[in-house]
């Protein structure tokens, strides 16, 4: 079966915080867009399992292991499970994450709620 999506469709970002959808999910991911305006958050949390994040467009400010990274555009980065991070969009951004299948989209939700 073929899926497809797409990370510019409905770009709508919410005043109350970021906007998380699940994009495709497979046997082996889950791929999901988080929309981040300015100055949005999402606070410290961590995650069970390793994850990939793409910075589509914009620029976060990206904090983990003590150390604050600026992600522009094109960036990817991997971080194994268990580490604390968190996510600040230095202008609007469109931001792709890669979760493993056994993952919970719910908990992503929930760390977009805690903003």
């Amino acid at each position: 079966m073929i899926q497809q999506s797409s990370l510019f469709d409905a770009l709508e970002y919410s005043p109350k915080g970021p906007k998380i959808n699940v994009l495709i999910e497979t046997e082996f991911t889950k791929e999901i867009r988080i929309l981040l305006a300015t100055g949005q958050e999402m606070k410290e949390h961590k995650t069970p399992f390793p994850i990939v994040i793409e910075i589509v467009q914009g620029q976060i400010s990206f904090g983990a292991i003590g150390e604050l990274k600026e992600l522009e555009k094109g960036v990817l980065i991997s971080l194994q499970g268990g580490i604390p991070h968190n996510l600040l969009a230095k202008e609007d951004s469109i931001v792709r994450l890669t979760l493993s299948k056994q993952d919970e989209f719910k908990r992503v939700q929930k760390v977009g709620e805690l903003t």
